[in-house]
């Protein structure tokens, strides 16, 4: 049942990844940012079909971090998935785990654009990918990044957000009074700031090693037959 899950702060969240990125059970970054993309591209095509975008493309944006390689992988796989999709990617790093992941994106046939589309947002896009930050964000919004938030905020296109909504508090929550986002996609396990999230909640992270989630106290749902991604929307959540 959901209501057992265990929603992380941030440093439970940050062992996690600590733990996985060990010696004990040997993950890299490169597979955890995969199968992160992987289990969010699946949320997104469960909750926005190609046909519910009435040909509209879908924006993915993409912070310095690993929430933007996350949003880099989940980009090239919706292309696989045969959605149009453009990354804006403002801050770029140049460590070449993301120059792979670029380059990766663009030979699927990801389309990059070089400035926000404030203007033609809602006309060009059925859903933007919100992969700016994840649960190391704290602080205050910096630029580029605090009109790009602010932008989405007053678009009025579906957001689909990667781990915790960008500019909230991973234990606090929107405390920037920011966008809420439609879908969230959890991963590995739910944030503190997602307790209360009443909008379309699924959770990736069916590859967690079951003694590690005894270890956290975890109580992950099952997962079924071989889906990435499970249902864990409160009661109270509206169909999308």
């Amino acid at each position: 049942m959901t209501s057992l899950i265990k929603y992380l702060n941030q440093a439970e969240s940050i062992k996690v990844d600590d733990l996985l990125l060990g010696p004990i059970y040997g993950f890299s970054t490169d597979q955890l940012m995969e199968l992160a993309g992987l289990a969010a591209s699946c949320s997104v095509m469960k909750s926005y079909p190609p046909s519910r975008l009435a040909n509209k493309k879908v924006l993915a944006i993409c912070g310095p971090g690993n929430n933007g390689g996350d949003g880099l992988v989940a980009a090239r796989h919706l292309v696989l998935f045969g959605y149009q999709v453009d990354v804006y990617y403002p801050k770029r790093t140049d460590k070449d785990l993301y120059k792979r992941l670029v380059l990766q994106a663009e030979k699927t046939g990801v389309g990059f654009i070089d400035h926000f589309p404030k203007e033609t947002i809602k006309s060009q896009y059925g859903l933007v990918i919100d992969a700016i930050f994840g649960y190391s964000f704290k602080g205050d919004i910096r630029p580029p990044f605090k009109d790009i938030i602010a932008d989405l905020t007053t678009s009025q296109v579906p957001i689909a957000s990667i781990d915790i909504p960008s500019g909230w508090d991973i234990e606090k929550g929107n405390i920037h009074n920011t966008f809420e986002p439609d879908m969230l996609v959890s991963l590995t396990s739910p944030k503190l700031c997602s307790r209360e999230y009443r909008g379309k909640h699924w959770l990736g992270g069916r590859f967690m090693p079951p003694q590690l989630c005894q270890e956290m106290e975890l109580n992950l749902p099952t997962f079924p037959d071989c889906e990435q991604v499970v249902d864990i929307s409160l009661p109270s959540s509206p169909t999308l």
